[in-house]
C-alpha cells in the first residue's frame, strides 16, 4: 500500500433486487439495538476508513463523490465526530492510503487531485491495509464503494474473515447490478458483521444515505444508526437490517 498518503470493461446483467425486510421486521429489530453499545470509546473520535475503486469505469461518480462525502462528517459531527482516511485504487496496480483527516474540506481537496485510470480491481489490498491500520488503532468502520470484482473470492473471503475478528465491519456499497460483484461484496459484508447495498449507476442521492448511516455508525456505533433509522433514512435502515451483532 502506498502512501500519499496519496478498463476494464464492467460486465452489468439485470438482477432483481431482494425483498426488503417488512416494517415489523425492521422496528423489532430497532428495539433490540437501541440498547447496544456505541462503537467508541468514551471521549474518542469514530475512524472510518472510505475505499474507493478510481479505475475509468466509476468515472461518471466521481465527482459527485467527492461532494458527497462532506455528508459524512456533517452526519457524524453531530454525534461526536470521525476521522476519515482515503484509500483509492486505480491504474496497473496502484492503491494509496491518505493521511487522516478530520475536516471534510481536506478530504474533498485529497479526492479533487485523483483522476479515474483504467485498471483491475485491487479489494484485497484495500482489506489488507485496513487491518494492517485496526492493528495499531481501532478503526470503527471501513466503506468501499465500487462496482466490479475481478479477484479471486476465497482469497478476499479470508482476508475478511480476518478483518471480521478484529471487529471491523465492512460496509460494501455496489455501483450497478453484476452478480459476481454483488456475490462478493456480500460475502465479504457477511464475515465481516457488516452490511452490502447496492445503488443505482449515477444515483449520487443513494449513495449520500448510504455514507450518511456508516458515519453514523462510525461516530457512535449501533445506537446512533438505529437513532437515524428511526428518522426514516433509508440508508441507515438498509444498513440495520443486516448488521447482526
Amino acid at each position: 500500500m502506498a502512501n500519499d498518503r496519496q478498463d476494464r470493461p464492467s460486465t452489468h446483467r439485470a438482477r432483481a433486487p431482494a425483498a426488503p425486510a417488512t416494517r415489523a421486521e425492521i422496528d423489532a429489530f430497532l428495539a433490540r439495538v437501541k440498547e447496544l453499545a456505541p462503537a467508541t470509546e468514551a471521549g474518542r473520535r469514530g475512524r472510518l476508513i472510505f475505499a474507493l475503486d478510481a479505475t475509468m469505469s466509476r468515472q461518471p461518480l466521481w465527482d459527485p463523490a467527492c461532494r458527497l462525502q462532506a455528508d459524512m462528517f456533517r452526519e457524524a459531527a453531530a454525534i461526536g465526530g470521525l476521522d476519515v482516511q482515503l484509500v483509492y485504487y486505480r491504474g496497473l496496480g496502484e492503491c494509496r492510503a491518505s493521511r487522516w483527516v478530520s475536516q471534510a474540506e481536506r478530504l474533498a481537496a485529497l479526492m479533487e487531485r485523483i483522476d479515474c485510470r483504467g485498471g483491475h480491481t485491487q479489494i484485497g489490498k484495500v482489506i489488507a491495509h485496513a487491518k494492517r491500520e485496526t492493528q495499531a488503532t481501532k478503526v470503527q468502520a471501513l466503506v468501499f464503494v465500487g462496482d466490479a470484482m475481478e479477484e479471486k473470492l476465497d482469497d478476499l473471503c479470508h482476508a475478511a474473515g480476518e478483518l471480521g475478528l478484529l471487529g471491523v465491519p465492512a460496509f460494501m456499497f455496489q455501483e450497478g447490478f453484476d452478480p459476481i460483484t454483488e456475490q462478493a461484496f456480500r460475502e465479504i459484508a457477511r464475515l465481516t458483521c457488516g452490511a452490502y447495498c447496492r445503488f443505482d449507476p449515477g444515483a449520487a442521492h443513494q449513495l449520500a444515505e448510504l455514507l450518511r448511516a456508516a458515519a453514523a455508525y462510525a461516530a457512535g456505533g449501533m445506537r446512533a444508526l438505529a437513532d437515524l433509522s428511526a428518522r426514516r433514512q433509508m440508508g441507515a435502515i438498509k444498513l440495520l437490517e443486516q448488521m447482526r451483532s
